[in-house]
């Protein structure tokens, strides 16, 4: 098997990694939202599965799936296989490919710190801690209430980004085949990539809060988004609705893993 069969083996088993913690996640909240408990994020999805039968197992492959994900979307960012280019456009999608090969990064690690016995952090949302730690370091710097501030302008783009392809189903563009995708398939990423643009959204917002009002406690992330809709008016109602777009996104994700088009570029010397 060469080397780019591979990565494109490793990228589909990490759509289909996306896609089981994001049907966790999704499973979770609508849980919540009619129970009144407490949302998870993504972090906690994963540690969700330790105690279970094969769960350790599961953790592995889905860090691999994750970790062949990371490295697919940062050599589109910075190997541009697809050739966005270097206009504003493209330069936007190629930070967008880095930023989401760099959480995925994250994330694989942590499941396989998980599926290693490793102590990490618990909690029913360990990304909200993750968050206000890299608030309070960035606060530390030279113009850091700035940079929280760009953090948070960057969330806001890539919640404006998730929209738009929910808007135009840009994402169908992606699916291999002659044929159409199928208009169930749509409606999936519609809702999905808007449920995204929801979260990412009051992310972003949490972060510039967070600069604005000097105090890094007030950033978080897929956790706190979650829970600030569920202490809204008609809270369970919102925070339901979300969580289904979220868990329809974990099944568009599986659909990926099986049909999107993948061009993969290794570096040539």
């Amino acid at each position: 098997m060469n080397s780019s069969l591979g990565l494109t083996l490793l990228a589909r088993l990490g759509f289909a990694a996306r896609g089981l913690v994001y049907i966790l996640i999704g499973w979770f909240a609508i849980d919540a939202a009619r129970s009144g408990s407490r949302p998870t994020d993504n972090q906690a999805a994963l540690a969700s599965l330790v105690d279970e039968p094969l769960g350790r197992i599961l953790l592995g492959v889905i860090a691999a799936g994750l970790a062949g994900y990371a490295v697919w979307r940062l050599l589109e960012a910075f190997f541009d296989p697809e050739q966005r280019g270097t206009t504003a456009k493209g330069a936007m999608d190629r930070a967008g490919y880095a930023l989401s090969g760099m959480t995925h990064v994250g994330l694989a690690i942590y499941a396989a710190r998980l599926a290693l016995r490793e102590r990490v952090r618990g909690g029913a949302a360990p990304g909200d801690s993750n968050a206000q730690d890299w608030s309070a370091w960035l606060m530390e710097q030279w113009g850091g209430t700035m940079l929280v501030v760009l953090v948070g302008v960057i969330l806001f783009v890539v919640a404006g980004v998730q929209a738009t392809k929910a808007y135009k189903a840009t994402f169908t563009r992606h699916l291999g085949g002659d044929v159409p995708a199928p208009t169930y398939v749509r409606t999936m990423g519609r809702i999905g990539y808007t449920a995204r643009a929801i979260v990412f959204a009051l992310v972003g917002w949490f972060f510039v809060k967070a600069a604005l009002d000097s105090n890094p406690n007030e950033a978080g992330g897929m956790g706190q988004a979650l829970r600030e809709l569920q202490a809204q008016d008609y809270g369970p109602v919102l925070l339901g609705i979300v969580a289904l777009g979220l868990l329809l996104f974990g099944l568009f994700s599986l659909i990926e893993a099986r049909f999107r088009y993948l061009k993969v570029a290794l570096p040539t010397s």
